[in-house]
């Protein structure tokens, strides 16, 4: 039996994509090849790359905007490294809701000055701050759009003159947004997109190369637009299968469509959370993600018979992170809303049960 995958990542994946996958790795369309074994100069795998980029613009909107879209080896954890080194001149500003935030607040730190601008640490960032004043004089603002471990997501982001920054790996083609506002987008393939070992950038070309600082090749933006992002071989695997994701979310209907599919999930588990007096939420109400959803149970006595159901129905990977506790819903792109009915019948009956 397919389990109902709640993992907060790596994430759940499309069921026609994984099968489609799948296939070319024993054989890439009728080539004789598998697609893990040929070459990534090849037509077949440019084409891949090609289009993997192109469809990213086009569902964010971005194109023909003076966008570039690369696809690079690491996770976004790279990226906490790679923005400051590419755009850190004196000052950046960051916008602290969680883990993320912190550790690329740590690598920025060492290319320059880091403004900490707002916090929600004093709450272990069960909120996302707002009203906070930005300086005029920095280089960029960052941000972290959704937090995966403790489930809050930003509905409201700033306006500003400032270069805008934003690490969207967990909630990436998830929603609506003016994408245009940001100056550079990045995200871990391993949530919304295909499996860990890939990094999407979008970048907007004119905010590069302005730093004094000379950047080795493989850290530069500049390097990988330039060679189309095959600079060097890249993770052909994890490329191909976020290609795929894309061009199944546009057959949908593009994000327009997903967020529709997304708004009725969260709304489902959010309603019975605060419905059912044996669980409660752990993120303020109006910060609620609609990819994680962070909860707890009321009586530590039905933990044991709650994980046991859950075990019984084929749900997996709803613990909640050690920096929480409880439990955590991570709901993605791909899992279907009949998941987390099945997830919500099973805390509706253990109320009944309590």
């Amino acid at each position: 039996m397919k389990k109902h995958n709640f993992s907060a990542g790596p994430c759940i994946l499309p069921e026609v994509v994984m099968k489609q996958a799948a296939k070319a790795v024993v054989e890439l369309d009728g080539s004789g090849l598998s697609l893990i074994e040929i070459s990534h100069r090849s037509k077949a795998f440019v084409a891949i790359m090609e289009k993997a980029r192109a469809l990213a613009l086009e569902l964010l909107g971005l194109e023909g905007k003076g966008y570039s879209a690369l696809f690079l080896q690491g996770g976004a954890s790279s990226q906490f490294l790679n923005v400051a080194y590419n755009l850190l001149e004196k000052r950046a500003g960051y916008v602290n809701t969680g883990t993320w935030s912190l550790k690329a607040i740590k690598e920025a730190r060492l290319f320059g000055e880091v403004v900490e601008i707002a916090s929600s640490q004093e709450d272990n960032f069960n909120y996302i701050p707002k009203g906070y004043t930005i300086p005029e004089d920095l280089d960029y603002l960052h941000l972290t759009s959704n937090n995966t471990i403790f489930g809050t997501q930003i509905k409201n982001f700033p306006e500003t003159d400032i270069p805008l920054v934003c690490d969207m790996s967990s909630d990436i083609f998830s929603r609506q947004l003016d994408f245009s506002k940001f100056d550079l987008i990045y995200a871990g393939a391993q949530k919304n997109m295909g499996p860990a070992g890939t990094t999407l950038i979008v970048v907007k070309d004119a905010i590069l190369g302005k730093v004094s600082r000379k950047i080795p090749s493989m850290l530069d933006y500049q390097t990988h637009i330039g060679k189309d992002s095959m600079f060097n071989t890249p993770p052909v695997f994890a490329v191909y299968t976020s290609m795929l994701t894309l061009q199944w979310l546009k057959d949908l209907g593009g994000i327009a469509a997903i967020e529709e599919i997304n708004e009725k999930k969260a709304k489902l588990i959010y309603s019975e959370i605060d419905l059912n007096p044996v669980f409660s939420g752990f993120a303020k109400k109006e910060d609620r993600s609609f990819m994680n959803a962070t909860f707890n149970i009321t009586d530590d006595t039905l933990k044991e018979v709650f994980d046991e159901m859950c075990k019984e129905a084929g749900i997996n990977g709803i613990n909640g992170h050690r920096s929480v506790g409880g439990y955590r819903a991570s709901m993605y792109n791909a899992l279907p809303l009949e998941s987390v009915g099945v997830l919500v019948d099973i805390m509706s009956e253990l109320e009944r049960k309590g």
